[in-house]
C-alpha cells in the first residue's frame, strides 16, 4: 500500500500486484466497503496476468477521512490523480455499485484518458434511486430511511445491507467478516456517499463512454 495525494492532498490509499505485468485492470470498490471486497477475484485476474490497482474511497479503508468531498465530482478526481500519478495508460476500468458511477463520471470529466475498455458492475447508473428516467432502483423513501438509520445506528444500517447483499446463504463467520468490512468505512464517508448516491445521477454522462463496455447485473440484486 502506498497514497497519492489528490487535488485537495486528501491521500488515496494505492494498492498494486504484478505491477510487472503489461495489462492492467484498475478496481473501484463499491459502498460502503474498500478495496478489500475484491479478495476472492484477485487470484483469478493475477492468474490471467493482470497488473491490478485498487484504491480505498476517500472515507472508506485506509484513504483520508475528508470534511468534505463525498460526491461523484470528487471521487473521480481522486482517480484521475491516482492514473495520472502511475502513468497508466490502455487499461480496463471496473467500478462496482457507486464505483459504476464514479468510472462514469470520469469519463465524462476526463474523456476517459488511458481506458481500453469499462466494465460497470452492479452499478449505480445511471442512478441509485428511482426517478421518472429510471423506474429501477430504491425509492428515495426508503433511502431516506437508510441515512436516517445510518445517523443513528450505523452497524445496523451495515448488517442491513449485509443481509441483502449476497444471493447465497454465507457462513456465520463470512457475514462477520462482511460486516467489519463495511464498518471500517467512516461515518462521513459512508452516509455522505449515500446521500449522493440518493440525490446524484450520471444520465449525462452516458454519452461519453465510447469504449468497449460490459455491464453486468444480477437478476436477484435487492439493491
Amino acid at each position: 500500500m502506498f497514497f497519492i495525494n489528490s487535488n485537495d492532498n486528501a491521500k488515496i490509499a494505492v494498492y498494486e500486484l504484478n505491477p510487472n505485468s503489461e495489462k492492467t485492470i484498475i478496481l473501484v470498490h463499491g459502498w460502503p466497503l474498500s478495496h478489500k471486497m475484491f479478495e476472492y477475484q484477485i487470484p483469478i485476474l493475477l492468474n490471467a496476468n493482470y497488473r491490478i490497482i485498487m484504491i480505498d474511497l476517500r472515507g472508506f479503508g485506509n484513504s483520508d477521512v475528508t470534511y468534505s468531498g463525498y460526491n461523484y465530482n470528487q471521487f473521480a478526481t481522486d482517480l484521475y490523480y491516482v492514473i495520472y500519478s502511475l502513468n497508466l495508460w490502455n487499461f480496463d476500468l471496473l467500478g462496482f455499485s457507486i464505483g459504476g458511477a464514479i468510472v462514469t463520471r470520469y469519463m465524462k470529466i476526463y474523456q476517459g484518458y488511458g481506458v481500453r475498455k469499462l466494465c460497470l458492475l452492479d452499478a449505480a447508473v445511471p442512478s441509485y434511486v428511482k426517478s421518472y428516467y429510471n423506474p429501477y432502483g430504491q425509492s428515495i423513501e426508503d433511502t431516506n430511511n437508510l441515512i436516517k438509520l445510518g445517523f443513528n445506528d450505523r452497524p445496523s444500517l451495515n448488517e442491513y445491507f449485509g443481509g441483502i447483499f449476497f444471493y447465497n446463504e454465507q457462513s456465520k463467520p463470512f457475514k462477520v467478516w462482511f460486516q467489519n468490512l463495511n464498518n471500517s468505512a467512516s461515518g462521513l464517508g459512508e452516509i455522505n456517499s449515500l446521500i449522493a448516491l440518493r440525490d446524484k445521477d450520471v444520465f449525462d454522462d452516458l454519452k461519453y463512454i465510447h469504449v468497449p463496455t460490459g455491464i453486468f447485473h444480477g437478476k436477484e440484486d435487492k439493491i
